[in-house]
């Protein structure tokens, strides 16, 4: 497969889903005025709790505009790879689409980056909004060290969502075990609250959570201004991560892939 064919996919694809999402226009004002409600509500829990409670030495409402923010993001993205596999099978097109040429793990990618670039836009507007109608304190961020996490943290939501998605092919279990996935990622990767207010035997597995690494380098790049030489431990786990998990992530789902044809079972959710 061509990198030209592969570009014409990748087109076809985004134009079909900005074809929906121009016609589902409410659904995007919804959003944003959900996002508006949120951010209001964590700048007022946030003067609620006081100033004198700077969890990693940063501004409380800072903490929960990235926290929340970024979790957010990468939670979505990987449900889009879920959500790709799964609207296939209740629509009974999974079966044609994994008998075409391009291969299966290559299909479920470039049907998941129209969301990631959807989500993208989000989490920058979310983040603007947060920085600069609530005035968060803001120094002059690593901007080069943001795009590095947020290439790193899409690497990994992208290993994260085949992992998923080759779970729904298994078992048809892919929402439970994301919503599992992301109730602790939730509770120990410091979205609200600081992982040092953990028990301390929980610290070892936040550390081995992916989101954990993804949310402190953003905080560092983004609200404190890092250096690389700070930054380098976060970015050195992400890049860790993400050459672990994806090429370990299009292996599971190859092989789920695989599976589901022999048993006749692709089709089932």
């Amino acid at each position: 497969m061509t990198i030209a064919s592969l570009a014409d996919k990748l087109q076809a694809i985004l134009e079909r889903d900005l074809l929906i999402a121009i016609r589902y226009r409410t659904g995007f004002l919804m959003t944003a005025l959900g996002g508006m409600t949120e951010l209001a509500a964590f700048y007022y829990l946030s003067r609620a709790v006081g100033p004198g409670f700077r969890p990693e030495g940063l501004n409380y409402f800072a903490f929960l505009l990235v926290g929340t923010g970024f979790y957010t993001f990468l939670m979505l993205s990987i449900n889009a790879f879920l959500r790709v596999v799964q609207e296939a099978q209740q629509s009974g097109t999974l079966e044609v689409l994994m008998t075409t040429a391009t291969p299966g793990p290559t299909l479920v990618f470039l049907s998941a980056i129209s969301a990631f670039a959807g989500n993208t836009i989000q989490l920058v507007l979310y983040l603007g909004a947060g920085l600069l109608l609530f005035d968060a304190p803001l120094p002059r961020p690593n901007l080069l060290g943001c795009a590095l996490v947020l290439v790193f943290s899409l690497g990994i939501a992208a290993a994260i969502g085949m992992l998923a998605a080759a779970l729904q092919l298994a078992v048809q279990k892919g929402t439970a075990a994301l919503w599992l996935f992301g109730s602790g990622a939730w509770f120990l990767t410091g979205t609200l609250f600081p992982v040092a207010a953990l028990p301390k035997p929980l610290h070892l597995i936040s550390a081995l959570i992916p989101v954990t690494h993804c949310l402190n380098g953003m905080r560092m790049a983004l609200v404190q201004g890092a250096e690389f030489s700070l930054l380098a431990p976060e970015l050195s786990a992400l890049a860790l991560f993400c050459l672990t998990l994806l090429p370990l992530s299009m292996l599971v789902f190859s092989y789920a892939l695989q599976q589901a044809r022999q048993q006749g079972t692709l089709s089932f959710y």
